[in-house]
């Protein structure tokens, strides 16, 4: 339920563009998630004519929730750096074990939205040692606690 809001959210806070996500990604989408309980939570999809759910960041706790060769992995993160804001830099990075990942984002507030904001314009990438890297353009919305 909360899931297929934030959904809906998503297509009124970003303009959504045809761009199909490959199939040979090691990155698939995550099942839906809950609200975080404290702070707020990036809900970031990859755009197109059915976005799909892959990752969500937590400002509290600061983390990454990816799914990686179909098993869900929460990244701590490292490091954050330039403007932010809902407790989120503009470039975050994240690790655990042999994956590393780099979230760089901008955040729109709306009055349209409440509670959180709009995800227009931000990149994922994700490397695992011995692996080739990826780079997904996302979009979505951040979502707070109350």
């Amino acid at each position: 339920m909360i899931f297929s809001a934030l959904v809906m959210m998503l297509a009124q806070a970003v303009a959504i563009v045809p761009s199909p996500l490959p199939s040979d990604l090691p990155i698939a989408p995550l099942a839906g998630q809950n609200m975080p309980v404290r702070g707020c939570a990036a809900f970031l999809f990859a755009p197109g004519d059915k976005p799909v759910f892959l990752a969500q960041a937590g400002a509290d706790p600061a983390q990454l929730r990816v799914s990686l060769g179909g098993t869900v992995t929460d990244l701590p993160r490292t490091a954050q750096s330039g403007a932010g804001s809902f407790g989120f830099g503009g470039t975050m990075n994240y690790a655990a074990g042999d994956v590393t990942a780099v979230l760089d984002m901008t955040i729109a507030t709306r009055a349209d939205l409440k509670d959180g904001a709009a995800v227009k314009d931000a990149t994922l990438r994700i490397e695992r040692v011995g692996q080739d890297g990826v780079v997904v353009p996302v979009v979505g919305i951040v979502a707070c606690a109350k």
